[in-house]
């Protein structure tokens, strides 16, 4: 693809984009609505809504200066999603403004936010996603991940060290402390699955629910 030359391009979501894709089309019916938190560019909106046509993703970041990208991304792709919105995981009300969100999700969907935002963004994460998925709903998360009895790898932890010298309140957060809130919230780790690069695909479900991976040790 030819990308104009002003188009603000993420590298990451460029590597990652169909690893979590392949996922997704494992994990979800033919159907729904997806709402994205920290969107970014738009470039996993613009692929999953690509190639997952039965689904209408809505774009959400903290700021608003990536909106022209992301619209820019769903129209290479020849998507059309509802325009973004604003969305602060802290808030008690999504989106930040205008009208409320009229329908639950059957996804809530964020990719590389846990490790670059205070520690209260996971707790508003799961808060939110259990007030806005709808009874079948799932929670996925994807990003780095320190687990308990698993060795870390070498570059998480390089990662983990320049993350909190750049700001204290960030770094790559432990799975059984982000599970913890998710119980909090209502909801529970159904799977998770090993990812590209030491990175994880976390699958969140109502307590009700069983997953549709094979069991929380899943592989990938």
């Amino acid at each position: 693809m030819n990308l104009p030359g002003t188009l603000r391009h993420s590298p990451a979501a460029e590597r990652n984009g169909h690893a979590i894709l392949a996922r997704l089309q494992q994990l979800l019916p033919a159907q729904g609505r997806a709402l994205e938190i920290a969107s970014g560019t738009g470039q996993h909106v613009a692929l999953f809504g690509a190639n997952l046509p039965g689904w209408i993703w809505q774009a959400s970041d903290l700021h608003d200066h990536d909106f022209p990208a992301i619209c820019q991304w769903c129209a290479l792709t020849g998507v059309a999603p509802p325009p973004p919105c604003l969305l602060d995981v802290l808030a008690p009300r999504w989106p930040a403004a205008g009208a409320a969100f009229e329908q639950p999700f059957d996804l809530v969907y964020c990719a590389n936010m846990l490790h670059i935002a205070p520690w209260a963004c996971c707790q508003g994460l799961m808060q939110g996603a259990a007030r806005h998925l709808g009874p079948q709903g799932r929670l996925v998360t994807y990003g780095p991940y320190f687990e308990r009895e698993v060795p870390s790898a070498a570059s998480n932890l390089a990662f983990d060290s320049s993350l909190r010298e750049r700001d204290g309140a960030w770094g790559i957060r432990w799975l059984h402390e982000v599970a913890a809130q998710a119980e909090l919230a209502g909801l529970h780790l159904a799977s998770r699955v090993d990812m590209p690069a030491n990175n994880l695909l976390l699958v969140f479900e109502r307590a009700s629910l069983t997953s549709g991976f094979a069991g929380a040790e899943a592989r990938g």
